[in-house]
């Protein structure tokens, strides 16, 4: 860890940050004007932040700095948030020209959490239009590259968060994830997050002017990215402050009980007929024997029901989409949006009517099964995607690529179906034809147990460092 300033202040991880702002060391202002250089200096190539707030966090850094309040776990750490999620006087436009004059009124609860443990937003980051897309790009603000090179997608929907942490544009990014969100843009820029389990975060827009969907409710979870699993560690637990604008937040500590060791991880190489890259397969070895040789027991044993759980558990989502949404869609997404939407009614048939309703009620069915299986297997090391990330604007290539960029994660699916908390991390780069890319790997864990997935995910770093450096040498 640095411990001078003579490493660029970009680079710091957000625990450096706050120690040093806590200590004295380092001014609030200091860490968002490196933060601003940074945006500035990169993202122009990148388009990740699409709105910068640079005068707006000079002023709440000056404020933090002049403040005689009690230091936060965040004090000063420079982050982005992304823009499906209300910032109070800035558009929620979800990436959707039709929304860009939707100002919202007030903070959501998570950017109020980062806030009030004194994080520094210092823009507003790119997501595709309605963020249903497992790529960046929309008519409104374009498309986010990302940082390894435009040979790979930025991921999505939180593309712009991804890209934007993994160049150095603030320590932290925000992202939310319904179906891979946070664990798309991770995978594809190299980055590390969790996303968190069903109620762990208060989530609400102000701004919205009707409830979401029930299954989109309980699917759909708020987070940050990282560039390594120490940041989460510190962040993660200053979003789970209780907001009662979120009735149905479980306002649990982060850290829970302890586990009898060695903690039991179930590692699966199910590629459900799509086929597992060589490369992925080096990602799963190498991720479960830095796990192993941490001490945890390591066993190869499949999960329960896992690509019906993926499968019931889209096709669950798109009917509620289609029912709830699908209009909305179609009258204000792009030709391109929907064209892929219709690709994913295709691979994902939605449930209409009574079975519909009949798919909301087997949801428990399958939590069930997987709360049973995690009581032996407290953590679970599976894929993310089975191949590496494909190339920009995959997705929107007919069926067959939207069958490569969507229908090939069921491992995401299932997470969020069954409301388990799910971490990714990359443990191996591929040198590829088209250049180098990050390999990450997803490990899943016990109801509201982020904790577990976070300390195994440091455990993985202690033999497999975060590829942040190896990508800085590579921008230069």
């Amino acid at each position: 860890m640095p411990e001078t300033k003579t490493t660029p202040l970009w680079t710091w991880s957000a625990a450096d940050i706050a120690r040093a702002t806590q200590a004295g060391d380092l001014t609030a202002r200091e860490a968002t004007e490196a933060a601003i250089a940074r945006m500035d200096a990169v993202n122009p190539a990148l388009n990740a932040v699409v709105e910068s707030l640079a005068e707006e966090a000079r002023a709440e850094a000056a404020a933090l700095d002049a403040s005689d309040a009690l230091k936060g776990p965040l004090h000063g750490v420079p982050v982005t948030i992304k823009v499906n999620v209300d910032q109070k006087g800035h558009a929620t436009t979800n990436g959707v020209a039709a929304l860009r004059d939707l100002i919202a009124p007030d903070d959501a609860p998570v950017v109020r959490n980062l806030k009030a443990a004194g994080a520094i937003v210092i823009g507003r980051t790119n997501t595709p239009e309605f963020s249903f897309r497992a790529d960046t790009d929309n008519p409104l603000y374009g498309r986010t590259y990302n940082p390894w090179g435009r040979h790979i997608s930025a991921g999505g929907s939180s593309g712009g968060a991804g890209s934007a942490v993994m160049a150095g544009i603030g320590a932290l990014a925000h992202g939310n994830d319904i179906g891979g969100s946070l664990r798309f843009p991770a995978s594809a820029n190299g980055a590390v997050t969790v996303k968190p389990g069903l109620g762990r975060v208060p989530a609400w827009n102000p701004s919205q002017q009707a409830e979401r969907g029930l299954l989109a409710q309980s699917m759909s979870v708020q987070g940050v990215i990282a560039r390594n699993a120490s940041d989460l560690a510190l962040s993660v637990p200053a979003l789970i402050a209780p907001d009662p604008r979120d009735p149905f937040h479980v306002p649990l500590p982060w850290r829970g009980a302890d586990l009898d060791t060695p903690i039991k991880v179930a590692v699966t190489r199910d590629d459900f007929g799509f086929g597992l890259h060589p490369d992925v397969a080096t990602a799963l070895d190498k991720a479960a024997s830095a796990l192993s040789n941490a001490g945890y027991a390591v066993e190869v044993v499949e999960p329960p029901l896992a690509f019906e759980t993926g499968e019931v558990g889209y096709r669950t989502l798109l009917g509620e989409v289609k029912a709830l949404m699908g209009s909305d869609i179609k009258a204000a997404g792009s030709e391109t949006v929907n064209a892929i939407f219709e690709a994913y009614f295709e691979l994902f048939p939605p449930y209409e009517g009574a079975d519909l309703l009949r798919a909301f009620a087997k949801r428990s069915h399958y939590a069930r099964a997987w709360s049973l299986f995690l009581e032996d297997y407290p953590l679970v090391l599976t894929p993310f995607l089975l191949t590496p990330f494909f190339a920009a604007g995959r997705d929107a290539e007919g069926l067959d690529g939207a069958r490569e960029a969507l229908g090939q994660a069921h491992w995401s699916f299932i997470m969020n179906f069954t409301g388990l908390p799910a971490g990714n991390l990359p443990t191996h780069i591929a040198a590829l034809p088209d250049g180098p890319q990050p390999i990450g790997v997803q490990i899943a864990g016990q109801r509201w147990r982020e904790d577990l997935i976070v300390e195994a995910m440091r455990a993985i770093e202690a033999e497999i460092p975060p590829v942040c450096t190896a990508l800085w040498d590579r921008m230069g």
